[in-house]
């Protein structure tokens, strides 16, 4: 761990108002298992990489990601599980992350912009994030037809210079990133929620995003009032020579613009430690 805080680490969002901390996990383990979308049905899912609670399975609840395993990221009181699709490459085998990276922020709740109703520039009313929440976010893959949400993109980093870019999909990303530099899949996820529900049937409608709309601020949309900490994802790989790489759920998109990598999405399970998660509530006017 120590290695890899010493070297450069991706840049991350630009600086905010916000509270913000940021954190390093460890890749975990590898499961078909999804307790979002399979709980109680191990091996139902395409295969996981978890990182966070390193217990998390099909079996996972609130409760047992609270009182049992440690993280994978570097603070324990964190044990909520994160998990994506595995990364494979041309061989068929696993590609481990170099590390995952999570970028977190969220306004003081005593700050007008959401704390005050009559504010010009009112995004919704904060509230700490539940107990037990959970969804998912990126590429939908109950609807493929669907638009991915989270904003997917890959990014480079590393000492062999390249053109800075962006890229949709990790086929472009490798030809644009040189060998020996990391690829990043990036994607944030959502900062509004109904106040009502820890899931929905689609592991996605209870929560949300705020828009600029045609009103020209951050605003949650009025069915989803309150404004989440929301955070940032960030799955760094390193780039080898001759190797073609895709996610294990690039298989289930047969459309003919589909591109390796675009499937990419995100399974997040809150079991935060509530004396930090109180903390972090408190401090949240200074950034971390």
């Amino acid at each position: 761990m120590s290695e890899l805080l010493a070297t450069s680490l991706p840049p991350t969002s630009a600086p905010d108002v916000v509270g913000a901390f940021r954190f390093i996990c460890m890749p975990g383990q590898l499961k078909a298992d999804d307790p979002i979308v399979y709980p109680g049905q191990p091996g139902r899912s395409h295969l996981h990489q978890f990182f966070g609670n390193d217990t998390a399975d099909a079996y996972s609840t609130y409760s047992t990601l609270r009182t049992s395993g440690n993280s994978t990221c570097m603070s324990p009181v964190n044990r909520s599980a994160y998990w994506i699709p595995a990364l494979l490459n041309g061989k068929g085998q696993v590609v481990r992350p170099d590390y995952v990276g999570i970028y977190y922020k969220r306004r003081p709740k005593s700050d007008p912009i959401v704390s005050d109703p009559t504010h010009p520039q009112y995004m919704g009313k904060a509230t700490n994030l539940p107990n037990g929440l959970r969804f998912i976010f990126g590429r939908d893959m109950l609807n493929l037809a669907d638009a991915p949400t989270g904003k997917l993109h890959f990014g480079c980093d590393g000492p062999v210079p390249f053109t800075k870019q962006d890229w949709s999909n990790f086929e472009d990303a490798q030809r644009g990133c040189p060998v020996g530099n990391r690829i990043g899949a990036t994607m944030s996820a959502p900062d509004c929620w109904d106040g009502k529900n820890l899931d929905s049937p689609d592991h996605r409608s209870h929560v949300s995003y705020g828009s600029y709309g045609n009103w020209g601020y951050l605003k949650c949309p009025t069915t989803h009032p309150f404004v989440i900490p929301a955070f940032t994802i960030g799955v760094w790989y390193t780039q080898a020579a001759g190797e073609t790489y895709a996610f294990v759920s690039d298989h289930m998109d047969t459309s003919p613009n589909h591109k390796r990598g675009d499937t990419f999405h995100s399974d997040f399970f809150m079991a935060w430690d509530p004396i930090v998660h109180e903390l972090w509530r408190r401090t949240a006017s200074t950034k971390c």
